[in-house]
């Protein structure tokens, strides 16, 4: 009888031990599911089409999920500081992600540049844009896009380009402005202006010129359009929001925008 019974025990602790074992098992199989967080990342215009790419990278590493609005920087800005609910800033320059960092609407020590962009002269019409936009001066065309400069850094980069090509004086008056460089570049897209000053980003395809004709405008016409990222007041505590920062830098992430023209 005693042996039975210490049989019985022995069992059951076995079986004990044996549950104890699938429980741990099973929880390393839920853990990301278990850990994973949302995170809404407001981003610059210009690097909509990256971004979505990255988002897909980023979501099938780490289990998180990203929800992504696009727009105007400077709008962006308006909006965080009323209470938008961002934890993640992807800006279009380097100023506003500094001084949300100065309003203390962004967490010290997070901003770091995480592209630089390349402008590019570009028109919906195959071979109207020459490879060393020369077109502009010759000036047979009636509208010419450009970004509001005040808000938008590729229009502020395209004013300088011209300042430097000596045009701006004849130029001005046939400007279509845009808010930002989304619109610039539906006003070319759309026929509404022969060409226009656009991010390289919003043409490029499997690394080329996806359609049309384009002048990428050499890095020296303009001063640089450093691209920072920062991490919102509001994304302190958010592991998703702190993650993507950290996968930005990685390079799988890196290689991404290289594919869409962006340096680093």
């Amino acid at each position: 009888m005693a042996a039975n019974r210490l049989d019985t025990s022995a069992g059951r602790r076995g079986a004990l031990w044996l549950r104890l074992l699938r429980l741990i098992m099973l929880s390393f199989l839920v853990s990301p599911a278990a850990h994973a967080a949302e995170a809404l990342v407001a981003v610059a215009a210009n690097f909509t089409a990256p971004m979505h790419a990255i988002a897909g990278e980023f979501e099938k590493a780490t289990g998180h999920r990203l929800r992504v609005s696009s727009g105007g920087s400077g709008k962006f800005y308006a909006q965080i500081r009323h209470g938008a609910p961002f934890h993640v800033l992807l800006s279009a320059d380097a100023a506003i992600p500094e001084k949300l960092e100065q309003d203390g609407l962004a967490v010290a020590g997070t901003r770091f540049t995480y592209a630089v962009g390349t402008l590019v002269l570009w028109s919906a019409r195959p071979g109207f844009v020459d490879g060393e936009g020369r077109v502009l001066a010759q000036g047979r065309f009636s509208h010419l896009a450009v970004a509001n400069p005040k808000v938008a850094p590729y229009g502020a980069a395209a004013h300088e380009t011209l300042d430097k090509l000596g045009l701006m004086g004849a130029l001005q008056t046939r400007f279509v402005s845009g808010e930002n460089i989304a619109q610039a570049y539906q006003f070319v897209a759309s026929g509404n202006a022969e060409l226009g000053f656009v991010a390289l980003s919003q043409v490029m395809k499997d690394g080329r010129i996806a359609e049309g004709s384009a002048w990428i405008v050499p890095a020296g016409m303009h001063r640089p359009i450093r691209q920072d990222a920062v991490l919102l007041a509001n994304g302190r505590d958010n592991p998703a929001a702190v993650a993507f920062l950290r996968f930005l830098r990685e390079p799988g992430a890196l290689a991404t925008m290289r594919h869409y023209g962006y340096g680093q």
